[in-house]
């Protein structure tokens, strides 16, 4: 037996009140809550499950003859969404795999199932969440390959890369060195962007901890991306505030103030919320993939780059205060000059009537 699953993850803008849309979506179709089965409920908390909507599948040609392919989705509370395309042969023998995940490699032919499964999906919530601009160029990509056991017929590097090459022992160690185990009959091998999941049952924890990951670093990478838009209308506005005469000058920055802290607070507690998306406590070996997982797909480079836009809005954020407070110096003194020149100019009156 073999499976393939290949995951492609959408934001879809603001933050959604999930138990509100379970409640509208529970009547007329089958949902359910994210969980896990293999652990016990304190060693890994999620603040709020993702909501799961199965989505119409469809018939596909593969190297091994047509063969349906399951659609699903994901909806996070903060505004994203994870749409995975799923192949399955229940009687197919292990090394089946490496002929099919070559055939698909990078997603080839998949785009239009994708585009098809994110419009039906964003079909199905805009009665309830209302139309929401969706960029879906905008995306990541994961594949997670399973096997019911390790077969030494299987390239796990070919699969992994999506070629068959003769690829040096530099590039396989590479390849291979995210790889753990629990049981001998059981193994995990990550990738940048793709893992093989070896067990005789379906590893249904390691699967949602490996999507929960990749959810994360597209979440950083969109607000990442966000953040630099936010600072080229920043720097533009500032420019334009700089033409202005000095009074309305303070103005302006006043009102870019505003606006920076209304930003930086919102990306900040959405940055917040997934991070903390789910925290693994007291299970050693699942909270070694997930971190395995994050680091693999770059997690801590895109998180650091958010890190630093942020303090770059939070420096800007204080100099133009600084800037605001010494035009508001300046322009009461000129207040003090001038009342001093007034009353000079009263005192005096008197005098040159005289």
């Amino acid at each position: 037996m073999y499976a393939i699953r290949f995951y492609r993850i959408y934001d879809i803008g603001d933050e959604i009140g999930l138990p509100l849309l379970e409640r509208d979506l529970a009547a007329s179709m089958p949902i359910s809550r994210s969980q896990f089965h293999r652990v016990r409920p304190t060693s890994i908390t999620i603040k709020e499950p993702p909501l799961l909507v199965r989505l119409q599948g469809a018939q596909i040609r593969t190297p091994r003859g047509d063969m349906a392919l399951a659609a699903v989705a994901r909806v996070y509370d903060f505004g994203a969404v994870s749409i995975c395309l799923t192949l399955e042969e229940m009687d197919a023998p292990a090394r089946a795999l490496e002929e099919v995940a070559l055939a698909f490699a990078a997603h080839e032919g998949l785009s239009l199932h994708f585009e098809r499964a994110l419009a039906d999906l964003m079909e199905i919530l805009r009665p309830h969440i209302g139309d929401r601009p969706v960029d879906p160029d905008f995306y990541d990509e994961y594949t997670i390959y399973l096997a019911e056991r390790e077969d030494p017929a299987l390239d796990q590097v070919a699969i992994l890369l999506g070629e068959n090459a003769g690829f040096s022992q530099a590039v396989r160690d590479d390849t291979l060195r995210h790889t753990f185990s629990y049981y001998p009959e059981e193994k995990a091998v990550l990738s940048w962007n793709g893992a093989i999941l070896f067990s005789p049952d379906p590893p249904l924890d390691l699967i949602e901890l490996i999507e929960y990951a990749a959810v994360q670093v597209l979440e950083l990478r969109f607000y990442e991306r966000e953040l630099s838009r936010q600072m080229e209308r920043m720097y533009d506005d500032i420019e334009n505030a700089d033409r202005q005469w000095w009074i309305s000058r303070s103005f302006h920055y006043r009102a870019l103030m505003k606006g920076l802290m209304s930003e930086q607070a919102e990306v900040s507690e959405v940055i917040e919320d997934v991070n903390n998306l789910i925290k693994v406590t007291e299970d050693v070996y699942y909270a070694r993939v997930y971190a395995a997982a994050l680091q693999v797909l770059r997690s801590g480079q895109w998180t650091d780059s958010v890190n630093r836009k942020l303090a770059t809005i939070r420096e800007t954020y204080r100099m133009l205060s600084d800037e605001v407070n010494i035009q508001h110096a300046h322009f009461l003194e000129w207040i003090v000059i001038l009342l001093i020149a007034f009353e000079i100019v009263i005192f005096l009156l008197p005098v040159a009537g005289h």
